[in-house]
């Protein structure tokens, strides 16, 4: 996959894989599976370092958020899940695994999905900017992204329909004087690109 050009991997989605486990979903009983990650699963993320390759977490369950951010030596990401204190979602990232994600250098890139910002269908823009600051008080404004997940999700909040929208959370973020245009540009792209980079430099490493 890396030679055809992949460059991050989420490593599960709904279900589990034979070496990684998956967010519990509510009201599914899941057949038993690994727990957390498999020594496997723990083998998989050292070759991605080697290779270069993103670790994406969104997804997981929270043993194998644990684990992978014990295991990389590079810098992970959650490319589309937000804060679990707003939201108490298996899906969403808890201020105790930011702290961790901080210390390895990763991003957590929010969603939009209005059950992952207020556990229910209906949200707001400033739900989106509720869980944006969570993250960047917890583990820093370097380890915030956006993650949206328009081209997977059917539930958006008010004020955030689509990509047209962007601008207006811009604007509400540069409301609040504690964000500076670096900031904002960090949010934007700059930190999944700084930690992109780190990851290739363990990988030259």
């Amino acid at each position: 996959m890396y030679a055809l050009g992949v460059r991050y991997m989420t490593l599960t989605h709904t279900c589990d894989t034979p070496w990684a486990e998956c967010a519990p979903i509510p009201g599914f009983r899941k057949p038993a599976g690994p727990e957390g990650l498999t020594r496997f699963g723990l083998t998989v993320i050292r070759e991605m370092n080697r290779l270069g390759m993103l670790v994406d977490l969104s997804h997981v369950s929270e043993l194998a958020m644990r684990r992978a951010l014990e295991q990389s030596e590079a810098p992970v990401i959650f490319s589309h899940s937000s804060a679990q204190a707003l939201c108490n979602s298996s899906r969403n990232v808890p201020d105790h695994l930011l702290k961790k994600l901080a210390a390895n250098g990763g991003v957590v890139m929010v969603s939009f999905y209005n059950y992952f910002l207020t556990c229910n269908g209906t949200a707001h823009m400033t739900d989106v900017v509720a869980h944006i600051n969570h993250i960047r008080r917890v583990a820093g404004v370097d380890h915030v992204g956006i993650g949206a997940g328009y081209d997977g999700i059917n539930s958006t909040p008010l004020g955030l329909e689509d990509v047209s929208r962007y601008p207006f959370l811009f604007a509400e973020l540069l409301r609040d004087s504690s964000w500076s245009v670096l900031d904002l540009q960090k949010l934007a792209g700059l930190n999944l690109i700084r930690a992109f980079r780190q990851v290739e430099q363990v990988r030259d490493g």
